[in-house]
């Protein structure tokens, strides 16, 4: 068997990210035509063998694929509404940090423009596409993501979570929300070792450590989550309450507001007042009211 014929791609937005994702096309081979909203940012990329469109229409009618990597979901409409003649039949690939309810949107405006469309998320740094490591989600049209899997498969691992498209941009926040708030827990704690003279790079030495060793027990709490069965507790919640409640007292004492661990401690004292304090520390889940366990 033949090698496949490389698709024609043309990548909307040389941002960080999106200079990336073109970088990696060129990089394979693939006929990629770049475009930028300020000029300028496309020299590397054309030295590199890409081509640099003018125009957006020039750049949309030169590709198979049509990878948008823009600001936000505004941006999208401002540059793809004018060219929707141009874009039917082609496939769209958005790779913009987009809302859920953004991805749905823009998944009917394609399907009423004859667009086929798919929304992604990128769970990766500029560094890192193409390389181990790199993981991007996709959800909406099966048909782009069967037709382009090998494609996009350059960019990182590629993973389908089905029709509904903004499923991917969901899980994508979701996971970004839990590394926003474990680096939040990171910089309250280098905020107290500062009163100690610690630095944060010692600090961060210390922290990667221990959290590089509990993230191995996620998937365990994940499994009593989803159980709903709180009962078998490796750590309760009163013995979990002694520890935060000792925490917020030693940020006080340090001078460190409370903006992050506070929230946590309200989690954990809602469920003890409850009277729960004797299940696991996992059931301070249960007071972010989370939707209703789906059945089966």
């Amino acid at each position: 068997m033949g090698q496949p014929v490389p698709t024609p791609v043309t990548v909307l937005g040389l941002g960080v990210m999106g200079s990336a994702l073109a970088a990696a096309f060129v990089k394979a081979g693939h006929p990629t035509t770049v475009w930028n909203r300020t000029p300028g940012k496309d020299a590397e990329l054309i030295a590199a063998g890409a081509r640099g469109a003018d125009s957006v229409e020039t750049a949309v009618a030169a590709g198979d694929l049509v990878v948008a990597c823009l600001f936000d979901h505004a941006s999208v409409h401002e540059t793809l509404d004018p060219v929707t003649g141009i874009l039917a039949g082609r496939d769209l690939v958005n790779l913009t940090s987009t809302e859920p309810a953004g991805a749905r949107e823009l998944a009917d405006w394609a399907a009423r423009h004859r667009i086929p469309f798919l929304d992604g998320g990128i769970m990766a740094t500029p560094p890192m596409i193409g390389q181990p490591g790199s993981a991007l989600l996709y959800s909406g049209s099966a048909e782009v993501f069967d037709r382009h899997r090998q494609t996009l498969e350059l960019l990182g691992s590629a993973e389908y979570f089905g029709a509904e498209p903004g499923k991917a941009s969901l899980v994508d926040f979701a996971l970004l929300s839990g590394m926003y708030v474990m680096f939040a827990g990171f910089y309250h704690g280098a905020a107290m070792v500062r009163s100690a003279g610690m630095s944060a790079a010692e600090f961060a030495l210390r922290a990667e450590a221990l959290l590089g060793a509990v993230l191995s027990t996620l998937p365990a709490a994940g499994e009593q989550i989803d159980s709903g069965d709180y009962s078998v507790p490796f750590q309760n919640l009163n013995f979990t309450k002694a520890a935060v409640d000792a925490i917020v007292s030693a940020s006080r004492e340090a001078g460190v507001d409370l903006d992050i661990i506070g929230p946590v401690k309200n989690l954990i004292d809602r469920q003890v007042a409850a009277g729960y304090g004797h299940e696991s520390s996992e059931r301070m889940f249960e007071s972010l009211h989370p939707p209703a366990r789906p059945a089966g």
